[in-house]
């Protein structure tokens, strides 16, 4: 894939999940089953979009973009747009932004911070996607 794509668009969520499920084994995911439910405010066009995204045995379950509200997860992180989108492309850490006040979680926090190695793991695959943001 050279042409780059319309961030959380349905071609980039396919390169995500095709992206995922190729870089991201098993082992490297620790073998962790979560999911997660980012959700973005003030998006482009004035909408609220999400990225869900589940992890099963450390395989990648599911991956899902789109508008409104969010499918359930294990954790929600809500932020603006411009900051998931640094995020994505390898500007910031997650943890950074989250332990600076720039996202907001609900979950288990203890649990969030252990798996922000594996989300920064993640987020470093997203990064290498040609993306418009």
């Amino acid at each position: 894939m050279t042409e780059p794509v319309v961030y959380l668009s349905p071609g980039w969520r396919d390169e995500a999940e095709r992206r995922l499920k190729a870089e991201l084994t098993a082992d490297k995911m620790k073998n962790i089953t979560t999911s997660m439910s980012n959700l973005y405010k003030n998006c482009p066009g004035g909408v609220d979009k999400y990225l869900f995204v589940k992890f099963v045995d450390g395989g990648l379950a599911d991956v899902r973009v789109g508008e409104g509200d969010p499918p359930e997860a294990e954790f929600k992180i809500t932020g603006d747009y411009e900051v998931f989108a640094r995020i994505t492309q390898g500007q910031i850490k997650s943890q950074r932004a989250l332990m600076s006040g720039k996202l907001k979680l609900r979950g288990n926090m203890v649990k969030a911070l252990k798996l922000a190695s594996l989300a920064d793991r993640m987020n470093k695959v997203l990064a290498a996607i040609p993306a418009q943001y």
